[in-house]
């Protein structure tokens, strides 16, 4: 038994990562550009998709996890520097409806591209594992978590040591100002929109791999995703991570229970939701009153 809830552990670790990769994505177009990107899963579905067929065309693979991730620094930085200057003035909420669009536009493409048949998205990783705890455990699952704990860490660097970061974190206060300051705006939000892309072309590889190679389940992971950087707030990147991870695991353990196992896909709004209250303790509502 023992065995059997660290298997669920390990893949719900694994999944959970994936979900931390896409809200560390999401986190950093926020934080650069104010856009809360919908269309971020739809970016890694048509990566995961474009894996599979460079792959299909006996390409080697590190052409093919290139090509991919090539693939989402393109997307998003189309849509980032089509659309998005041309929303920057407008509200939050504005801008996110506008993401869905382009999420719309990016499943129709596929819808085109790829007819509805069962693909299989097999890495080299996958038939590489060790054991953990008398658990085995592959190598792509092992890749996957260390890559979500290098992408906060070297983020948070980035963004606190580099002075594009300086620049992408001063474009989140204010875009006005921070072109009157002389920052390149355009510049460091693409280069914004270039990382979120690629983020999404890694989590898309690695999804249509350890969970289900199909571009609508792999582009509404941005629903857990969004709730793994709700759980940091939109800003904390390692935040972020912890609440990706929770997702997963709780997700992966409510399956070995079959009562509870068909209330799997509210895990990620009852988490957020519990870590907002939380977050909110102690915090009074007060009202304003006239005489």
């Amino acid at each position: 038994m023992l065995t059997v809830h660290g298997l669920f552990l390990v893949s719900g670790l694994a999944v959970g990562s994936l979900y931390a990769l896409g809200g560390i994505g999401l986190v950093i177009l926020r934080r650069s550009t104010g856009f809360l990107n919908f269309s971020h899963g739809a970016i890694a579905a048509f990566s995961a998709m474009t894996a599979w067929q460079l792959g299909a065309w006996d390409l080697p693979a590190p052409i093919a996890w290139a090509g991919t991730v090539l693939a989402g620094v393109a997307l998003s930085v189309a849509y980032g520097r089509g659309l998005a200057p041309r929303l920057s003035h407008r509200e939050p909420a504005v801008k996110a409806v506008a993401t869905l669009g382009y999420l719309l536009i990016l499943l129709g493409a596929m819808g085109l591209l790829w007819d509805d048949m069962l693909r299989e998205l097999d890495l080299p990783t996958d038939a590489m594992a060790v054991k953990l705890l008398g658990v085995r455990v592959t190598l792509t699952r092992l890749i996957v978590l260390g890559l979500a704990i290098a992408a906060v860490i070297g983020m948070i660097l980035y963004l606190d040591r580099t002075r594009t970061g300086l620049h992408m974190r001063a474009l989140a206060d204010n875009r006005g100002h921070a072109a009157l300051l002389g920052i390149p705006v355009l510049k460091v939000e693409t280069l914004a929109w270039g990382i979120s892309g690629a983020l999404a072309g890694l989590t898309g590889i690695f999804f249509g791999s350890l969970v289900r190679l199909e571009p609508a389940v792999i582009t509404f992971m941005v629903i857990p995703a969004t709730a793994a950087a709700v759980c940091g707030r939109l800003t904390s990147l390692p935040a972020t991570l912890a609440g990706g991870l929770l997702i997963g695991v709780v997700e992966s353990m409510l399956a070995l229970n079959p009562a509870l196992s068909a209330y799997r896909t509210m895990a990620p709004y009852i988490i957020a939701g519990l870590i907002i209250l939380w977050m909110q303790r102690g915090t009074k509502l007060t009202f304003a009153t006239g005489e």
